[in-house]
């Protein structure tokens, strides 16, 4: 991590606030430098939890969204950081889909007006090379299994009506979870969050006429503001990057 000091009058002050650093896709793991790695960055969050010096977290979000389970993992750091002292997300140009999950239970959320957020939302990805195996390259393959559903994921067929109406469900599970953290996080009515979700996406400034962020601002109004709730007076006080 890096630090940035801030000195007053009474000089060199041990208080700290943490700026962890969430930007790219959410990907379960450690991830790689252009993605939030949920070992990673839930590891990030963990540190400055357990750090006393720590007065305060700002979580700065710059993340299209990704995976369900890995944004799951950050989401509860987030929850077990913000019982010990203030969180507040700050997000930059994208803050969507999986980038809202990890931000939803921030203390405050600071957007600026034009970043991208919102995209509450869950959907499921299957690929099948079905046609191109067997009437593109003439392959075919055939399987023996132990039951129905032991092939399932398989890329020589494509899903049977029951394997996909198993799949909607469990997509309709994950985003069942997603507007519940939404709904705890902003005390909200989950009708109203599926009224505004279903995959919408809105600027900054949408997001904060239809409750979805606090405040319309840059990282430096997250850190401001986190100073506040954390009761620092002054400008004694050190920005330490995650």
């Amino acid at each position: 991590y890096a630090s940035k000091s801030k000195l007053g009058e009474g000089g060199y002050n041990d208080n700290k606030i943490a700026v962890v650093i969430a930007q790219g896709d959410i990907v379960s793991g450690q991830g790689s430098e252009y993605q939030i790695g949920s070992e990673r960055i839930a590891e990030a969050i963990r540190q400055a939890r357990k750090n006393d010096k720590v007065k305060a977290i700002v979580l700065r979000v710059n993340s299209p969204g990704g995976s369900a389970l890995a944004s799951e993992v950050i989401w509860r750091e987030v929850d077990l950081a913000r019982q010990t002292k203030p969180v507040v997300a700050s997000m930059g140009n994208v803050a969507a889909s999986g980038g809202y999950y990890i931000s939803c239970l921030t203390d405050t959320i600071v957007a600026q007006p034009t970043t991208i957020t919102g995209s509450i939302g869950a959907f499921g990805l299957f690929f099948t090379a079905e046609d191109l195996l067997n009437n593109t390259l003439g392959v075919n393959i055939e399987t023996v299994t132990t039951n129905k559903y032991a092939d399932l994921g398989t890329l020589d067929r494509s899903l049977t009506d029951g394997e996909t109406r198993m799949l909607i469900k469990q997509v309709d599970q994950v985003y069942a979870t997603f507007k519940k953290r939404v709904a705890e996080g902003r005390n909200l009515s989950e009708r109203y969050v599926d009224s505004i979700g279903g995959g919408h996406v809105y600027s900054g400034r949408d997001a904060l006429e239809l409750g979805l962020v606090d405040v319309l601002g840059g990282l430096e109004t997250a850190i401001s503001i986190a100073k506040d709730m954390a009761n620092i007076e002054g400008d004694e006080y050190r920005v330490v990057e995650y």
